[in-house]
């Protein structure tokens, strides 16, 4: 079944003109468009089905700083505050919550790893607590077992996939923008080889700029227009569980599992980095970019099925820009989660953590975890087509860095001083040797 989400209207008609219009209305796409929007910007957001339809409302929710790579910590951070900020411009509830992350392990190695990164973490101004064994079981105690050490996450945060996405598209349309649901884009149109247009289903849309933000659409859309965006897919399966548990922690990771508080009281589950891997014609192109990756997680990744291969959202397919394309065959991405896996996560997290051995199940269900080869985003101006920027392989991040993303996307498209370095990003560093060396953290 689809996850929750909530949903917002669409407005009645499309824009002849926009001074930008981004294609996407994940996370990355809406606080992208929000933030230009509320620069004065007359922007259109545009989205084949609807806004948080896909991964946005499909992940655990997390706001983290905690064992980030050094790259993205400053999108990080910036979105801890944004989320804050964009909270109070609203006046909405979007869930979010500074409740801190706890991670608890038995595995000396990871909990060497997060001291390592908790040092690194603190020249970054990051609070990050490692826990004795007692401060780990008395943090822990809803576990009712005994660890040899842990972290804690103070000012980590969590928000609700359900909400934040759609809530932050009713901003844009509060400071002047428009946003369309049920409208796929097909193409970009071309003057003198710069931006002019959007080709939408709906019709033309005449702008300068674009931000391709479609997440795991965004590379088959790139390749029509002669841009190599190397990147793959994972199926990622979770499900919640109804109100009821008391005394567990709202945010808490282990190897076994790791949960988060629901809105209403429930609680996410969901086993870290387990994933399926269904074969899809741009997985196969890209084969050697993410053979690294794939070996590196091959003890938590299993094989798939043909769901990807015929959803379309990695086809190496041309499409023809006056007929319907495969944006608008499937609308939202939304396979079928793996009854394997819910039953062992559930059972994890039962054995884990008593309080839930009663609680039924509320929803389980799936989605495509699109990522780039090094597991760090693209935000960059195409070199070959001026006026149109790439946001996407956010590789499982997106939704706790996305307002950081956003505001990032909407400097850049307004020529302001970027409030980080943006070269990090660049898509011409995934040109180089999927075997190459990649920061720690």
């Amino acid at each position: 079944m689809p996850a929750p989400l909530i949903t917002i209207p669409s407005t009645p008609e499309l824009p002849q003109n926009a001074d930008a219009v981004v294609i996407g209305g994940g996370i990355i796409g809406v606080c992208a468009a929000y933030f230009m929007a509320r620069q004065g910007m007359h922007v259109a957001l545009i989205e084949k089905g609807r806004i948080g339809g896909e991964q946005s409302s499909r992940n655990w929710g997390w706001c983290r700083q905690q064992n980030r790579d050094a790259r993205e910590l400053p999108l990080s951070t910036k979105s801890l505050d944004l989320w804050e900020e964009i909270t109070a411009d609203l006046g909405e509830d979007l869930g979010f919550r500074r409740c801190g992350l706890l991670y608890l392990s038995d595995n000396e190695a990871e909990i060497e790893g997060w001291a390592k990164w908790g040092k690194f973490a603190a020249t970054q101004g990051v609070a990050s607590h490692m826990l004795s064994a007692a401060e780990a079981a008395e943090r822990g105690v809803a576990t009712g077992k005994r660890w040899k050490g842990g972290v804690f996450a103070p000012t980590d945060a969590i928000a609700d996939p359900a909400r934040a996405t759609p809530l932050i598209a009713k901003g844009i349309l509060k400071y002047g923008g428009s946003v369309h649901q049920f409208c796929a884009a097909r193409g970009i149109e071309t003057e003198a080889g710069k931006v002019s247009g959007v080709i939408t289903e709906n019709g033309v849309i005449k702008t300068s700029q674009v931000v391709m933000a479609g997440g795991a659409w965004a590379s088959s859309f790139c390749r029509q227009l002669g841009i190599r965006f190397p990147q793959a897919s994972v199926r990622s399966t979770i499900l919640s569980v109804m109100p009821g548990a008391e005394g567990i922690p709202d945010a808490l990771h282990t190897a076994e599992v790791s949960i988060t508080r629901r809105g209403d009281g429930g609680y996410t589950l969901a086993t870290s980095g387990r994933a399926q891997v269904d074969p899809t014609p741009q997985q196969l192109r890209f084969a050697n970019k993410f053979l690294p990756m794939f070996a590196k997680r091959w003890r938590i990744l299993s094989p798939g099925d043909l769901q990807g291969w015929l959803s379309g959202h990695e086809t190496l397919s041309k499409w023809a820009l006056d007929q319907p394309t495969p944006m608008e065959r499937i609308r939202i991405l939304d396979p079928r989660p793996s009854q394997e896996i819910v039953n062992e996560t559930l059972a994890r997290a039962r054995r884990l953590l008593p309080a839930l051995g009663s609680v039924p199940i509320q929803a389980g269900w799936a989605g495509y975890i699109d990522s780039t080869p090094d597991g760090v985003p693209v935000i960059d101006q195409a070199a070959n087509l001026p006026g149109f920027l790439l946001a996407a392989g956010f590789s499982g991040h997106g939704f706790g860095i996305g307002p950081g993303a956003g505001r990032l996307i909407a400097e850049l498209v307004t020529g302001k001083t970027p409030f980080v370095e943006h070269r990090q990003y660049s898509l011409s560093r995934l040109g180089k040797s999927a075997w190459g060396k990649v920061s720690e953290f």
